[in-house]
């Protein structure tokens, strides 16, 4: 199995998306970063034993900062901190998250400006190795002095002690290590702290949800390319010319990929004569305005949250080489929570105009298809209930959408008085994807049974193949059935990435989409 070298403030999105696939690599950290860690632990040691205070050192936290504590209690504190914060309610989080959540961590201390030991990061990525995840229940953080509360549950099982997932059983953490055959970690000064500053499960979760967004977003596109084609609409306004002179990177790129998608078509060629309608629906003709605003909007996500899982987000930090440490506010995760919200607004966006998308296939007037696309509408309701289904998961996505990083509640007994809110703002993305998923999965299906009425007319090559995919599991519908299995069924061919590759050949201008 191929191993990942995990460079501090390297991470890339391509390496971070194979970290989080679905088989678990091996990682192992860069050596050259050892050095720095050491430096930063000795300063870290050196504090311990002098008389001046030290935030997480020799102090304690939040509004405790001004208490001091006792040298030979300096241990005690760092273990007191991880059972005292580790205090979250809800389902724990997905192990495919948790395994992010252990790599940012490890990767985040391996810079070497939070004093900790090299047993600390090494004790981290032994869990992720061993295939060790711990129990992180998703809910009680603020996004702000760190995702505290799931940091000290992500932690407990390095000393042996809170929850874990251990070859497919629940199990305590010591039950974990012995099985693993690791030892607990024995804590040293601020390690306890700096296992729990920061914006690790935040990013996280936000970094999952792009990760899985890019795939959706791609079949979407080519999604909505058939559609047009179901509706036997113009290709016209994707001339690449109306959208040079707007000049937005995102739209432009669209509307190349949907010019390249319908290449070849003899639906389109089928009615570039005679046709009465002048322009087409905005669902329709306004995609790469509406869909490169999103990838735009994805794309700032990207490099927000790329720089993110790089970042150094405790507090102290550590500078060996200038022999201070000084205390700041890079556990505050406002970045994240409005990478976040942007995120979760494209996300809906995709969902919303798809959903008018399948408004128009089923409305005669506009589509100029069979009502409810089916053949004998009353006998028959066809697609009536189905696109029912896509306007409450658009609805829903609407609620979802409002941002979170405008909430704020103090805490700390107001010493943490401006909170981000970003571990929920990334946590809702995984719900809206799933609901946009559907979505596309519902059009995507819509737009093959418009296609069947233009038969024997066949559409852009590229298309056909999608279209094979589709019937391959879900054959077409001339009388009314159960489509709750086939929208299940295509949702995960969106999810999967299965539509982009169903396309014949390899399109430059689809790939330019993706994010990583």
């Amino acid at each position: 199995m191929t191993q990942e070298i995990l460079i501090p403030g390297e991470l890339a999105l391509s390496q971070l998306r194979r970290l989080s696939g679905p088989e678990r690599l091996p990682v192992q950290l860069d050596p050259s970063c050892r050095a720095a860690i050491r430096a930063s632990a000795a300063l870290v040691q050196d504090a311990t034993q002098g008389d001046a205070p030290v935030y997480g050192v020799n102090t304690g936290f939040g509004k405790l900062a001004m208490k001091r504590i006792a040298r030979e209690d300096l241990a005690l504190l760092q273990l007191k901190l991880l059972r005292s914060h580790a205090v979250g309610v809800g389902e724990p989080l997905s192990e495919r998250v948790v395994r992010l959540v252990l790599l940012l961590k490890a990767a985040s201390l391996a810079r070497g400006y939070s004093g900790v030991r090299e047993e600390v990061v090494d004790a981290l990525l032994a869990l992720h190795n061993a295939g060790i995840t711990p129990v992180i229940p998703c809910q009680g953080s603020v996004g702000a002095s760190g995702d505290l509360a799931p940091l000290a549950h992500l932690s407990l099982p390095l000393i042996g002690e809170g929850e874990a997932f251990f070859q497919g059983e629940r199990v305590t953490g010591g039950q974990a290590l012995e099985r693993a055959g690791l030892q607990p970690l024995q804590l040293g000064a601020k390690e306890g702290l700096a296992l729990i500053n920061g914006t690790q499960v935040s990013t996280a979760l936000a970094l999952d949800a792009l990760l899985s967004a890019d795939r959706i977003f791609e079949a979407a596109v080519i999604t909505g390319a058939l559609t047009l084609d179901a509706a036997r609409g113009s290709d016209g306004p994707f001339d690449p010319r109306i959208h040079a002179v707007r000049g937005q990177p995102g739209q432009s790129q669209c509307a190349a990929a949907y010019r390249a998608l319908l290449v070849g078509s003899a639906i389109r060629r089928s009615h570039l004569e005679g046709d009465d309608r002048v322009q087409d629906p905005y669902c329709l003709r306004c995609q790469p305005q509406v869909m490169g605003a999103c990838l735009d909007q994805m794309r700032y996500a990207a490099q927000v949250l790329e720089r993110e899982a790089n970042a150094v987000t405790d507090n102290p930090l550590v500078f060996a080489s200038e022999g201070q440490m000084l205390s700041g506010g890079n556990f505050h995760a406002e970045p994240v929570a409005l990478a976040a919200d942007a995120l979760a607004v494209a996300i809906a966006e995709i969902g919303a105009i798809a959903e008018r998308r399948v408004a128009m296939l089923v409305d005669t007037v506009v589509s100029r298809l069979p009502p409810f696309l089916t053949s004998d509408p009353g006998l028959n309701s066809g697609f009536m209930i189905v696109h029912v289904t896509a306007a409450a998961l658009a609805s829903e996505n609407k609620s979802l959408a409002h941002p979170a990083s405008v909430d704020s509640l103090p805490t700390s007994a107001n010493q943490e008085d401006h909170v981000s809110m970003a571990t929920f703002a990334a946590r809702r993305l995984r719900a809206m994807l799933e609901n946009t998923a559907h979505i596309v999965a519902i059009e995507l299906l819509a737009a093959a049974q418009g296609i069947e009425f233009l038969r024997p007319l066949e559409s852009a090559p590229a298309l056909e193949g999608v279209l094979r995919l589709v019937r391959s599991i879900s054959p077409a519908m001339p009388a009314d059935r159960s489509l709750a299995r086939d929208i299940a069924a295509v949702h995960h061919l969106v999810c999967s990435g299965d539509i982009g590759h169903a396309t014949e050949h390899r399109i430059p201008e689809l790939h330019a989409l993706r994010l990583a």
